[in-house]
C-alpha cells in the first residue's frame, strides 16, 4: 500500500495511495462498527471531561506518540513542520499545552525560538516532554499551569504557540484572552488544531475512520476506555475555520487567517497582537 521503494515520488502519488488507502477500508469500517459501536459523549460530557482534562492525558501518556504517530499515518509531523515554517524566528516563546514536547523541540531545532517555556496540566506528558528534550540536548522549561489563568506578567513572550490544545480548554474565550495577554505588542500567534474535512467522499471516509476505527484503536492500545472517545467527540463538537477566527478577532488578535491542512483535517491558524495601543 505504502511503499518506500522511490525516494522522488510526488506529494501527489502519495496523496492518491492515501486516497486508496481510504477506499479500501471504507467498507471494512462499516462492519466494523457494527461490532464495535463507540458512542460518542455529549456536550455536557465533554465539558465535564475538561475539567478533569490533566488526569485524561497523565492515564495516556505513555502511548500518546506512538498512538499519534500510527493513527495519523504520520501526517502530524507534517502539520507541525508546516507550523513551524510559518513562524517567525523568536527570542522567548510560550508554548501553551505542551503535551509532550513535539512543537516545543521542533522550534528549536530549527532556529524559531532561542527559549522555550511549555505548560501544561498533564505532570506526566511533560515528564516524557522534558525526557526527550535532555536527550535531544535542548532545554525547555516545563511548567504545570492552567492556559486560563496563566502565572505571566503581561506582555511576557515574543511568540505564543498551541498544538491541538485550545479544543481542551473549558473556556476557549478565557485561554485565548490569556494568550492575548502575555504576548508582547506585535507578537506572533501560532495555533494548530484538528477541524473536520469539507470534500465530500473524503469526509464520509475520515468520519467513519474518526468515529469508528480511530476510537476502537486508541481504546486497545491504549488501554483506556475514555480518551480517544473524548478526542473523537470534542473534535466534532468544536468550532474551526472562520468560527474560530471569531474568537481570535472578538479576543483582540489582528491578522488572522488560516490554513486546511490535508483537506481540513487539522487548522493552522495565524494572528499577531497588534503594535497599536
Amino acid at each position: 500500500m505504502f511503499t518506500a521503494r522511490d525516494p522522488q515520488m510526488s506529494l501527489c502519488q502519495i496523496w492518491v495511495q492515501i486516497y486508496n488507502f481510504f477506499c479500501i477500508y471504507a467498507n471494512f469500517v462499516v462492519i466494523l462498527h457494527n461490532f464495535f459501536v463507540i458512542d460518542m459523549n455529549t456536550a455536557a460530557e465533554i465539558s465535564q471531561e475538561k475539567r478533569h482534562i490533566g488526569k485524561l492525558f497523565d492515564r495516556i501518556a505513555a502511548h500518546y506518540d506512538g498512538l499519534n504517530h500510527l493513527l495519523s499515518l504520520g501526517i502530524d509531523r507534517c502539520w507541525r513542520r508546516q507550523a513551524v515554517r510559518s513562524m517567525r524566528a523568536a527570542d522567548k516563546v510560550l508554548d501553551v499545552a505542551v503535551g509532550t514536547a513535539d512543537l516545543a523541540i521542533l522550534m528549536l531545532r530549527k532556529g524559531k525560538a532561542r527559549h522555550v517555556t511549555g505548560i501544561d496540566l498533564s505532570p506526566e506528558m511533560m515528564r516524557i516532554g522534558e525526557t526527550k528534550a535532555k536527550k535531544a540536548g535542548l532545554e525547555i522549561s516545563f511548567l504545570e499551569a492552567n492556559a486560563q489563568q496563566m502565572p505571566f506578567p503581561d506582555n511576557s513572550f515574543d511568540a505564543v504557540t498551541c498544538a491541538y490544545g485550545v479544543r481542551n480548554f473549558a473556556d476557549l474565550d478565557a485561554g485565548l484572552g490569556e494568550m492575548f495577554r502575555v504576548l508582547k505588542r506585535g507578537g506572533e500567534l501560532t495555533i494548530l488544531e484538528f477541524g473536520y474535512p469539507n470534500t465530500g467522499f473524503f469526509r464520509w471516509c475520515y468520519d467513519r475512520y474518526f468515529t469508528t476505527f480511530l476510537p476502537f484503536v486508541g481504546r486497545l492500545l491504549s488501554r483506556d476506555k475514555t480518551a480517544y472517545t473524548y478526542l473523537n467527540s470534542s473534535v466534532k463538537h468544536f468550532c474551526y475555520g472562520d468560527d474560530f477566527l471569531q474568537h481570535l478577532q472578538k479576543t483582540g488578535f489582528s491578522g488572522t487567517h488560516f490554513r486546511r491542512q490535508t483537506f481540513g483535517i487539522s487548522y493552522l491558524y495565524k494572528a499577531v497582537k497588534s503594535d497599536k495601543k
